[in-house]
């Protein structure tokens, strides 16, 4: 039996984090339901879901022999009747808009059963912004992840002013038991506190590049040879989406700032999702031997 009684994880959004959320509880055990209403979405989630476990049988952290046990965890649905029943938690990681969270989470309130636990993955909104909205808000908090999970595995944990403690306990052993450490924040804070602190560095580097102090690969060089990190702030927007990012800063940007940010959104250059965004993938620059031997 899982911590308190949590069998059964509802994802919504079959997104970048979604898939990665849901394939860490499935990897651990836990019976997952990935809902999207885009059926698209989630055949490609399921190939996305293989990509992750090959990568970790290439660096030797999972054995090859898990995948098939992985994937009979993993129910893909785009009925959101038939996706809330019987599940124990749920896991949002749709748009960033708390209208729309509201709205879809206020629609699975009504499918999932009473002791359902709510929880959203949101980076920049409050909890508090669509509490109520969710039918449930007692039992409501936010469960953020980060990029990728299995790699940067903390989870932030922060209530809003009505969320029971019993819940945050809840939480707090869910995340050890799919190997991620837990943060609990004693309030609300818009970017947690990773988020708070990349915040400030990414919008230094945007700065710098906008303004033509440097290029985006002197900016990096200078980050990841001196922090001696394998990637810097470029590289970590394209991890995290351009297009998030921007949606995230664009309201505090100068006009510079929002030019040299549009081109990228207005060419879909969204990052490591795309293929391309400040450096081209699958092999970025960045990832070169050489990358802090160039000037």
């Amino acid at each position: 039996m899982k911590p308190n009684q949590i069998q059964r994880v509802l994802i919504l959004g079959a997104g970048t984090m979604g898939r990665q959320i849901g394939f860490q509880c499935a990897a651990h055990g836990y019976d997952v339901v990935i809902y999207d209403n885009n059926a698209e979405a989630l055949e490609k989630a399921i190939e996305n879901i293989k990509d992750y476990f090959n990568d970790l049988v290439r660096s030797n952290l999972i054995e090859s022999e898990m995948l098939p046990k992985i994937l009979e965890k993993i129910t893909i649905s785009d009925n959101y009747a038939d996706a809330g029943k019987e599940v124990d938690l749920l896991s949002e990681s749709i748009f960033e808009d708390p209208n729309i969270k509201g709205e879809t989470l206020s629609e699975f309130n009504k499918v999932c059963p009473p002791h359902t636990i709510f929880t959203t993955n949101t980076s920049s909104l409050l909890p508090s912004q669509y509490a109520a909205e969710t039918g449930r808000p007692s039992r409501f908090a936010a469960l953020h992840f980060h990029n990728p999970v299995w790699y940067a595995n903390v989870v932030d944990i922060m209530p809003h002013a009505g969320t029971d403690p019993e819940i945050i306990d809840h939480l707090q052993e869910f995340a050890l038991s799919i190997n991620q450490t837990p943060i609990c924040l004693g309030r609300e804070n818009r970017g947690y506190i990773f988020n708070t602190i990349l915040d400030a560095i990414n919008r230094s580097a945007l700065r710098l590049a906008a303004e033509d102090v440097a290029s985006i690969q002197d900016i990096d060089r200078a980050w990841m040879g001196i922090t001696k990190m394998n990637v810097g702030p470029f590289g970590i927007m394209d991890n995290i989406g351009i297009d998030l990012i921007y949606h995230i800063m664009k309201d505090s940007l100068n006009q510079k700032q929002l030019s040299f940010f549009q081109a990228y959104i207005e060419n879909g250059w969204f990052g490591r999702k795309s293929n391309q965004g400040f450096y081209s993938y699958p092999n970025p620059e960045f990832s070169s031997p050489d990358f802090l031997k160039k000037g």
